[in-house]
């Protein structure tokens, strides 16, 4: 990474955490934001992290796509979920499902994960960020078609995330491979529990 670019993310890093700390006091004044600014500095000088690389850029139309089936997504998930704790006499089954992602940056990895453990019913229990594999507990799946179904529909979500933030070559590895990935073997060995 050249200079400018170091630079750049280090700006994106500090603009991020004073919009979270004006967020956190529930206001934007200048005072949090310039508390916010001391404080974002302090945190990128003490505990400096290896950069995050953004080669994408944020593409409008995706991103309304992404919002709009997020919002979608918690609403229906929540209604499932609500179903399943008030569903006496019944015990829900769960399963772990590995998804390994298309694209394998630290960011979409991220951004998928949180964007998945957001929603009710599923939760990131590991992520494998050598392989780009995430690894899902998710409510009420009984049996491996179900288990497909979700694998697939991690995989929109992943593509609705390079959709909205995503680079040329991201969208093109998104695209040319379809909803559907490889069934990991530990997948195949028995249903979920």
């Amino acid at each position: 990474m050249t200079r400018r670019d170091v630079r750049r993310n280090q700006v994106i890093a500090i603009t991020v955490l004073i919009v979270v700390w004006c967020l956190l006091w529930g206001s934007f004044s200048w005072a949090n934001v310039i508390g916010g600014l001391v404080l974002a500095v302090v945190v990128i000088v003490v505990f400096p992290l290896p950069p995050v690389t953004f080669a994408g850029r944020v593409h409008p139309l995706g991103l309304a796509r992404f919002v709009a089936r997020f919002l979608l997504d918690l609403v229906v998930s929540s209604v499932q979920v609500a179903w399943l704790a008030f569903r006496f006499g019944h015990t829900p089954r769960g399963a772990v499902i590995a998804v390994p992602l298309r694209v394998r940056s630290d960011l979409n990895l991220t951004l998928t994960g949180v964007a998945l453990s957001l929603v009710p019913g599923s939760l990131i229990v590991e992520a494998d960020r050598a392989a780009g594999v995430l690894y899902v507990h998710v409510l009420g799946v009984r049996d491996h078609d179900e288990a497909e179904r979700f694998r697939r529909d991690v995989l929109e979500l992943e593509a609705r995330v390079v959709g909205a933030i995503g680079s040329a070559a991201e969208l093109a590895a998104v695209a040319g491979q379809g909803a559907a990935g490889p069934v990991p073997p530990a997948d195949r060995e028995g249903p979920p529990s």
